[in-house]
């Protein structure tokens, strides 16, 4: 399923406090609280190995928040989503978007949040028709196929995109 919602259904959206646990400069700072979502943010600014120092970084925050090390192959492939995931979407960035500026992941009990942030403007979309099989053009598909949802935000008057996708905590 794709959207353009900016958020998921139920989904409240950023904090209106602007305190998200964040930081810039690729440091990652969970959030204090444990009622609202672990966060963490990785600036891409000045950075070259964009795609493995994104992953290196969800990974780090899948440790950090009980995802891995996976006790069950459900759990150890759904951290695998996780990675991939994040790998697609900074892929797209570096391919059709000028590099993406900066990754945002959050937490809660249920769902995890990727989102992608670059410069482009052009709107992802998996390719139609897929052919399985055929190099390249399968980056959205893989995100479509493992999320529960997906989608574009831009922000009126600015240039660019946050892609978002949300994947379902491992049982």
């Amino acid at each position: 399923m794709s959207s353009t919602r900016p958020f998921s259904p139920g989904d409240r959206g950023p904090e209106a406090d602007g305190a998200s646990g964040a930081s810039e400069g690729g440091a990652a700072v969970p959030s204090e609280s444990s009622a609202s979502p672990q966060v963490r943010r990785l600036s891409f600014d000045g950075e070259s190995g964009v795609v493995p120092l994104a992953r290196d970084f969800a990974r780090q925050a899948l440790y950090a928040w009980g995802w891995l090390p996976a006790a069950t192959a459900d759990q150890r492939a759904a951290a695998e989503d996780v990675l991939l995931v994040v790998s697609e979407l900074v892929t797209n960035a570096c391919l059709h978007a000028e590099g993406p500026d900066a990754l945002w992941i959050a937490c809660d009990r249920k769902v995890i949040r990727i989102e992608v942030s670059d410069r482009g403007t052009g709107q992802p979309a998996p390719r139609t028709p897929h052919r399985a099989g055929r190099p390249g053009g399968h980056g959205m598909f893989i995100v479509q196929r493992l999320c529960l949802d997906w989608g574009v935000v831009r922000t009126p008057g600015a240039s660019g995109k946050t892609v978002w996708a949300e994947l379902g905590a491992p049982a």
